[in-house]
C-alpha cells in the first residue's frame, strides 16, 4: 500500500499540487513561463524567492493538511529544508514562514480554487513573504539536519485518535498499522517497538535523541 487518502502518493503530492497551482496562477494571476509546446514549465528560471514561490510553498503545505494532517504537513515542510547548509538562510526562513501560513489556510479551505483565491488574497494583504530580504522571522521548528536510521511518521488517525496509517520517509512507503507492526516484529525498523493494549497492539518509537519521529 503506497497511496494516500485520495489515491495520491504522499511524496508526489507536492508535484501534483504545484501543477494545479501553476495552472491557476496562469489563469487568474499572471502568465507563467511555458515551453515550446505551450505547456507551463515548472523548472523555468524566475520561480524562486518571489511571489510565485510564496504561493507554491503555502499552497502545497495547505494541500498536505487537507489530504493528510497538520502534523504531516509541518514535518514534511521541514524535511523539504533538509541539509540547510545548501539553502541560503533567508530563503529558508521565507519558505518556512510561507509553509506555516499555508498550513493555517489548509484547515479552513477546500483544495483548488477556494484555497488558491484565499492564498492570493493573503499574498496581496502581505501575509506571505515574497522576498528573502523581508525582516519577519519564522519562530517555529526549523529544518531537520539529520534523520534517524529508521524514520516513520503517522499520516492518518481514526476517529478516536489512534494512529492507523504510517509513512516510511527513507523508503517512501505507506503502511497500514498492521503492516507496520509486522515489519517492526520482523526487525525491519530498529528504534520502534510494539506495545499491547486492551484494544490491541500499536507501534511506538523507542526513546532516542530525535523528537520529531515520536509516535507515542
Amino acid at each position: 500500500m503506497n497511496l494516500g487518502r485520495n489515491g495520491i502518493k504522499i511524496w508526489d503530492l507536492q508535484f501534483d499540487a504545484t501543477d494545479e497551482l501553476y495552472l491557476m496562477i496562469d489563469q487568474h494571476y499572471k502568465p507563467m513561463p511555458k515551453d515550446a509546446n505551450g505547456k507551463i514549465n515548472p523548472k523555468s528560471h524566475g520561480l524562486a524567492d518571489n511571489d510565485i514561490d510564496a504561493l507554491r510553498h503555502s499552497y502545497v503545505s495547505a494541500v498536505y493538511v487537507i489530504e493528510f494532517s497538520y502534523g504531516t504537513a509541518e514535518l514534511l515542510g521541514r524535511l523539504n529544508e533538509l541539509n540547510p547548509k545548501r539553502i541560503e538562510i533567508r530563503s529558508r526562513n521565507m519558505d518556512l514562514w510561507n509553509n506555516s501560513v499555508g498550513r493555517s489556510y489548509g484547515k479552513k479551505f477546500k483544495r483548488g480554487a477556494e484555497l488558491f483565491f484565499a492564498l492570493l488574497k493573503a499574498l496581496k494583504n502581505g501575509e506571505l513573504i515574497i522576498t528573502p530580504d523581508d525582516a519577519r522571522r519564522f519562530k517555529g521548528a526549523k529544518s531537520i539536519n539529520r534523520l534517524p536510521k529508521s524514520f516513520v511518521i503517522k499520516v492518518k488517525e481514526n476517529k478516536t485518535g489512534a494512529n492507523i496509517e504510517f509513512f516510511d520517509i527513507r523508503n517512501k512507503r505507506m503502511m497500514t498499522k498492521k503492516q507496520f507492526i509486522e515489519a517492526i516484529k520482523a526487525g525491519s525498523y530498529p528504534g520502534y517497538a510494539v506495545r499491547k493494549h486492551y484494544s490491541g497492539e500499536f507501534p511506538y518509537s523507542t526513546r532516542d535523541r530525535f523528537s520529531f519521529n515520536n509516535l507515542g
